[in-house]
């Protein structure tokens, strides 16, 4: 089997394209902040890791690139530059030899590969029994003229099976060879043509033997192989594609003149709103300007029960409205959208480049020119030792079939395809491998509380004790941050007494700024916000507890408030305790409210009243002690801990900044995710190492068989397959073993815990 994608020359389109101009790309580009821009591919005709290695260097090579990234079963090349003039993507990859086009969200999942395959594997499979039963008849003592007519029989027969099914081969070599690279095809190409070379030479001389069952018959096995490595491709991708047909298709606009007009999800633009009918689908993400509903957002988060909703929640793509209409503005295109986040983390699974994939990739990118000359020198040698050219051949070409490292080239990413599929059924997105190896690595876990360890869902308990005008004033500036507690407050505005704000300014960390009649408000932490209340510095790690509103430096009101710990939370640490894992908390909260979580869920170390630069210097500092840190983290304050980490987890609640950066993202409100996903990541390491030794074991051994000349062509090719499906088969058990982890996990969940823990 060879381990290039599954019959993707077939797919190639070799009609004359249009090449999107500068300004197209920029268009079809995401942007990621600043002049940092992302553009995603499709290109079909990537199959095999030499394709990889050429795309990835030859991209990375060009001016304003910052990275290529290959994702092989999707086809998918995910290329980050700078700049507002986008590098010639498509002309250096046409120069490379392979034709692209801009990646469509619309046609994502559709592949005609597999059917071309199966035609292929029945046109091989059908000529092969055919020459086998003529062959019958020359091995049962046909002579002469007769053997003659049955070589000439098969020799046709094999004629339209080299050309129609030996053609995915062959397209893919010719292709390679004339743009001056070499990739997985050549070797099975040249052997399969010598074969049945040598076995033409042999009909039109008399000769005893031919091998034209042998050539079909290759090309027979190697096929079926390459069908089943497409199949389990796919099962890798179902969840990906479970989620594009999910996708509403799109939406009913609102004009300005009340006109009414159906768009397509591509043409929806942040600004638009949009008419959502009970029974449709969220398109993009977006806020409710009208209506009440229930929504079912299991697709999104998990979760079966249905949420209520109404004026001004926050609704994201994929959620399903189930009984009232809603008006809702889009606040951000389908490409930006919640939903299309989450497949683009399934896809970059497999992208990742773990030490492993780094290992195999390295070793398949020589594969080809040393495979050539290991059969070079076998011919010759042979040929030095015996003087028999065709007896020769036949080994070199037995060679050039064993030594395909197909199970090398399988053995790391058929075990992260499966892995992430198994951790985004959980309800847990991963970007990439190499997440999922330094996630097996940790030895310390450290947890955000608010949001984390907490819902983050903050309800203000001493409402009715603070002036209504200061309350108003502070729901104001509330209403301009996401942090849980301004949330909280932000409910409580609509008082008509209060002054207007003439300018808010958000302080990570910290609070909230706001100018107002030449006085300064502050709404956020006691130590930042209340300069003239405070009776000593703030300290190292930042200074007072507390959120309180301030006018001009004094404490005008201050607010106290409860939150609830996550359902299974301290399950779920005693999980971690029991892998080999040390829990902390780092927190900018108060002593006391941290104490009271602390307490609830058996955490002995905790960390208060941190800054975020804090939380970094403490992750800075286990790290130059040795240790391996996972940080666990959701709000805006915590994305600096989340990049210094060794590997960093959020939930899918957490502020789109900390989302986008963290390695890991769970959906569900359970932190039985995180020691569910150690324990996938774990596993998947375990078996990407036994993967790893039966390819080298099974080249250690079959390479100097073959040299030897114990090996025939049609042998070397079952053994190629064999190996293939067994490092696939290996890696299927990481479905029994995340199966189970996950019902064991359900079967100990408990409900969330009530426990009310206070800030003042």
């Amino acid at each position: 089997m060879s381990c290039c994608a599954p019959g993707a020359e077939m797919a190639l389109d070799l009609t004359a394209a249009v090449t999107p101009s500068s300004a197209e790309i920029r268009l079809a580009s995401r942007s990621l902040g600043g002049d940092l821009h992302q553009t995603d591919l499709s290109v079909p005709s990537v199959h095999c890791a030499a394709c990889i290695h050429t795309i990835e260097t030859t991209l990375g090579k060009l001016e304003h690139v910052e990275s290529a990234r290959v994702n092989l079963s999707t086809k998918r090349v995910s290329v980050r530059w700078h700049g507002y003039e986008a590098p010639p993507l498509f002309a250096t990859l046409d120069r490379s030899g392979y034709r692209a086009n801009l990646f469509e969200p619309e046609t994502f999942g559709k592949d005609d590969t597999l059917s071309g395959l199966i035609r292929a594997v029945a046109v091989a499979g059908f000529a092969a029994a055919n020459i086998m039963l003529l062959s019958v008849s020359v091995w049962s003592g046909a002579q002469g003229a007769t053997r003659d007519l049955f070589h000439w029989v098969s020799a046709l027969i094999a004629v339209p099976a080299l050309f129609f099914a030996g053609g995915i081969y062959f397209r893919s070599a010719a292709n390679a060879l004339r743009h001056g690279r070499m990739n997985m095809d050549v070797p099975i190409a040249v052997g399969v043509s010598l074969a049945y070379a040598m076995s033409l030479y042999e009909t039109i001389n008399h000769g005893e033997h031919a091998y034209f069952d042998a050539s079909v018959s290759l090309l027979f096995f190697l096929l079926i192989g390459r069908t089943l490595d497409h199949v389990m491709r796919e099962r890798a991708r179902t969840a990906v594609n479970g989620l594009s047909r999910l996708a509403a298709r799109g939406a009913v606009v609102l004009r300005d003149d009340s006109a009414r007009d159906y768009l397509p999800i591509g043409e929806i633009a942040p600004g638009m709103r949009l008419l959502i009918a009970a029974g449709e689908r969220i398109p993009v993400d977006g806020t409710i300007l009208s209506g009440d509903s229930d929504l079912d957002c299991s697709l999104v988060s998990g979760e079966s029960t249905p949420r209520s909703v109404g004026l001004g929640a926050h609704i994201q793509a994929g959620m399903l409205n189930l009984t009232g209409p809603l008006t809702m503005e889009a606040t951000a295109a389908a490409k930006d959208s919640f939903l299309a986040e989450m497949v683009r983390l399934m896809e970059a699974a497999e992208g990742g480049r773990s030490t492993y994939r780094r290992i195999a990739d390295r070793v398949s990118a020589f594969y080809a020119p040393v495979v050539h000359l290991a059969a070079l020198l076998t011919f010759l040698g042979w040929m030095a030792a015996t003087g028999d050219w065709h007896r020769a051949m036949t080994i070199a070409i037995a060679v050039l079939i064993i030594t395909c490292p197909c199970a090398l080239g399988l053995a790391v990413p058929i075990v992260q395809v499966v892995a992430a599929r198994r951790l985004f059924e959980a309800g847990i997105m991963v970007k990439d491998g190499s997440a999922m190896e330094r996630l097996a690595m940790i030895d310390t876990a450290l947890f955000d509380k608010t949001g984390t360890l907490t819902l983050g869902q903050p309800r203000l308990i001493n409402a009715s004790s603070i002036d209504p005008t200061m309350l108003a004033i502070a729901a104001d500036m509330a209403a301009h941050s996401h942090h849980p507690f301004s949330k909280a407050i932000a409910g409580f505005g609509g008082f008509s007494g209060q002054p207007k704000l003439d300018s808010v300014s958000e302080h990570p960390g910290f609070g909230m700024e706001a100018l107002t009649e030449g006085n300064t408000w502050r709404l956020g932490r006691r130590g930042w916000a209340g300069w003239k209340a405070r009776t000593g510095g703030e300290g190292k790690h930042g200074g007072y507890g507390g959120t309180v509103l301030t006018k001009n430096g004094t404490i005008a009101a201050t607010f106290a408030f409860e939150d609830a710990v996550r359902a299974d939370a301290r399950l779920a640490l005693a999980k971690l305790r029991h892998s080999g894992v040390s829990i902390e908390m780092l927190s900018g909260d108060t002593a006391k409210a941290c104490a009271e979580v602390a307490g609830a869920l058996g955490i002995e170390r905790y960390v208060p009243s941190l800054l975020p630069s804090g939380k970094v210097e403490w992750v800075e500092a286990l790290t130059r002690a040795g240790h391996k840190v996972l940080m666990v983290g959701d709000g805006l304050n915590d994305t600096p801990a989340l990049a210094a980490a060794h590997v960093s987890m959020a939930p899918a609640t957490a502020a789109d900044v900390g989302r986008n950066l963290a390695d890991f993202v769970f959906l569900r409100e359970s932190l039985l995710a995180v020691p569910l996903a150690l324990d996938i990541s774990r596993k998947a390491g375990r078996l990407i190492r036994q993967n790893l030794a039966i390819a080298v074991v099974y080249n250690a051994v079959a390479v100097p068989i073959a040299i030897a000349g114990h090996v025939t062509p049609l042998i070397a090719a079952i053994a190629m397959s064999a190996s293939s499906l067994l490092v696939i088969g290996n890696a299927m058990r990481l479905q029994r073993f995340a199966r189970a982890l996950s019902l064991e996990s359900a079967s100990q969940g408990g409900p969330a815990s009530t426990g009310v823990l206070a800030q003042s």
